[in-house]
């Protein structure tokens, strides 16, 4: 099976799935309460508790969700990741396609 090649894109396969298994398991445990406030008490205990890489430290430490999606993320659960900084999926898409939110959102009402 051939994978496209879509520049400035990461996809989501199962090496990345493989590589970003840490990273998903601990946005999934996000799902709780308890474990959103124990993250924010301690990030990089929190971190450490799911074995994340330093790539995926890093882009957890800088809000950057490209370096989450390349170092393995998945969208699904980084939005859970994403939730506990108050970010929404359009703050999400802005920083994707490397707008402001406001831009973006005027990209999506165009496009209706």
């Amino acid at each position: 099976m051939c994978t496209p090649d879509i520049p400035g894109t990461t996809l989501f396969d199962g090496r990345q799935a493989i590589k970003g298994y840490a990273l998903n398991k601990m946005c999934f445990s996000f799902n709780e309460a308890a474990n959103r406030a124990a993250f924010l008490q301690d990030e990089d205990a929190y971190c450490t508790r799911y074995g994340l890489t330093p790539p995926q430290r890093e882009a957890v430490r800088s809000r950057q969700v490209l370096q989450m999606i390349e170092a393995g993320g998945n969208a699904y659960y980084l939005a859970k990741l994403a939730g506990i900084f108050g970010l929404d999926m359009q703050d999400i898409g802005a920083q994707q396609t490397g707008t402001t939110k406001a831009e973006f959102q005027a990209k999506l009402l165009a496009a209706r």
